[in-house]
């Protein structure tokens, strides 16, 4: 290997994870002793004499009709052998050690399966004190090593069917199958493997792991919401395409292929050709990276929001005493659940994720706070957990107007019944929202905003607005187009392309625009300048109504 990459190889083998301390297991095997002493006695007294030819009249009378039938196949002294009893305390208390750490999820799917089918099947070994620290110790001073084994995991769980399934390394599109079961069930052992491709490029990108099963609502979300469509996950670091019936595609950004591949190498030093362990040259087409994605934190609390309901009167006739009040859910609303994080800065920030997209903070009677929309915000949701990310403010110039300014350029449009109207760089409809839903168009590029302004009933265009062509010209085109490097000048001008011979274009553009001669031949009208009425900038803007100047008649 080239030293660049025994350096990526150090990087990534390295101090990722906070040492742990063997003490956390002094109080579980203190418990365990004396539950398996407890289970001594019990098996010791229904052995005796005294016990054995009346306890099976307990068992038999007392026995629920579903457990009565396997009861009765089982003799007093099978069911209260010592020999069962502990095999099931072992693998209990094993399972509760492993969870004492972050072991279990910075394991390999394959050997979690390992491990899960030696505690289902009670087969653990015994509960020793030497034994469990020992074994937990080996299993903490691994976790380095399941990195590279998670790496290796996902090429040894594709698919044997699909003949493109050849790749020499991470870069080309790989396919997992299986990843469904036969009732139609997510199948959480083939998902872990794409759980482990995310845990590893979670490392590189210096970020938290997702929890063992976390991909589990995002394949389910892709298989059925987004089937047969790129998913971007983890700030575009992973694209995922999965079909109903259980097969993914999987891609890898190629500035995280190339890290994958130098820890590949390490495992496989022959296997890998030199191309596939270079620093990509060239931006990637194909993918977009988005940013720094949200802490999984946040993302699972996002994925625990359940529907807001408020507490009302029941009026229903068959009401009593004992229901006076009923549960009625709010339109468009959520609130967390009780098992959201206690975490104030994980709270903190899955709320500024909820306003972004902008929900309403309400406190209800009982004092709790919901959030609500004026569209059902679920695709959204479900859309940045998947991604991981907001679209980045910077790069997508994403100001939302403000409400007063908003009614103000709106109310200059001039729009009448018939006019058909265009929001160009729409972010979330701040402008839309105040014009005629069923003759307005929309054109955005963030895939969250375009989600956002479905979801809203608005008609919506996925593109860069200034790579978009429209068939036909607008009456009314409503902008705030983004201001940096001088952008607003050119989304202005293309803007302007389409409006119709008699229509109106009204733009909020920064105040340094103001009597500038932006639209040569075209009459101009400007407001007086506004201060700092963008949330997150300070900047001074104007509104810019304009028309075709007309040629004079002779």
């Amino acid at each position: 290997m080239s030293a660049n990459e025994t350096a990526i190889l150090a990087e990534a083998m390295g101090e990722f994870f906070a040492p742990a301390s063997s003490d956390m297991v002094h109080g579980l095997i203190a418990r365990y002793r004396q539950a398996r002493e407890r289970i001594e006695e019990v098996a010791a007294f229904a052995g005796g004499e005294s016990c054995k030819s009346v306890i099976g009249y307990f068992l038999s009378g007392n026995a629920t009709e579903d457990r009565g039938r396997s009861s009765m196949h089982a003799s007093a002294e099978q069911l209260f052998k010592a020999e069962g009893a502990v095999a099931a305390l072992n693998s209990a208390y094993w399972s509760e050690a492993l969870s004492l750490t972050d072991v279990y999820d910075a394991m390999p799917q394959a050997r979690r399966d390992e491990w899960n089918t030696v505690i289902r099947e009670q087969k653990a070994p015994e509960f020793d004190d030497e034994v469990v620290r020992a074994t937990l110790q080996d299993l903490l001073n691994s976790r380095a090593r399941f990195l590279a084994e998670r790496v290796d995991g996902i090429f040894r769980a594709l698919s044997g069917h699909h003949v493109t399934n050849s790749p020499a390394a991470f870069g080309k599109r790989m396919i997992i199958a299986h990843l469904v079961t036969s009732y139609g069930t997510t199948a959480h052992d083939r998902v872990g493997y794409i759980n482990d491709l995310r845990c590893v490029i979670a490392k590189f990108m210096g970020r938290g792991e997702p929890q063992w099963n976390s991909s589990g609502s995002i394949v389910d979300f892709a298989r059925r919401e987004r089937r047969g469509e790129w998913v971007t996950l983890d700030g575009g670091a992973l694209r995922l395409r999965a079909y109903k019936c259980g097969t993914a595609h999987l891609e890898v950004h190629p500035d995280m292929a190339w890290r994958l591949n130098c820890v590949l190498a390490n495992l496989y030093p022959l296997a890998i050709p030199p191309e596939f362990r270079e620093k990509p040259k060239r931006q990637a087409k194909n993918f977009v990276m988005m940013g720094r994605p949200l802490p999984f934190a946040v993302l699972d609390a996002l994925g625990g929001l359940e529907p807001a309901y408020r507490v009302v009167k029941n009026d229903h006739p068959d009401a009593n005493w004992r229901n006076e009040t009923r549960r009625e859910n709010i339109n468009n609303a959520v609130q967390f659940s009780y098992r959201a994080p206690a975490d104030k800065a994980v709270r903190a920030e899955a709320e500024r994720v909820l306003t972004y997209l902008g929900g309403v903070k309400i406190e209800n009677e009982r004092g709790a706070a919901y959030y609500e929309f004026d569209y059902q915000p679920g695709e959204a949701i479900k859309e940045v957990m998947a991604s991981g990310c907001l679209p980045d403010q910077k790069a997508h110039q994403y100001y939302p107007t403000p409400e007063s300014l908003a009614q103000m350029a709106v109310e200059l449009a001039q729009i009448g019944p018939h006019h058909e109207c265009l929001e160009p760089s729409a972010g979330t409809g701040s402008l839309a929202d105040l014009m005629p839903k069923t003759v307005t168009t929309c054109v955005e590029i963030s895939p969250l905003h375009c989600k956002v302004l479905e979801a809203k009933g608005l008609n919506v265009v996925k593109a860069d607005f200034l790579k978009w062509s429209s068939a036909y010209q607008f009456d009314r085109i409503v902008m705030n187009p983004p201001f940096a490097s001088g952008r607003w000048q050119a989304h202005l001008e293309h803007a302007a392309s389409m409006l119709a011979a008699d229509g109106r274009l009204v733009a909020i553009l920064p105040s340094g625009a103001r009597n500038r001669d932006v639209l040569p031949g075209w009459t101009l009208e400007w407001s007086r300048v506004f201060d700092n009425e963008f949330a997150g900038a300070s900047v001074s803007v104007v509104i810019l109504s304009a028309q075709r100047r007309q040629p004079e008649k002779s």
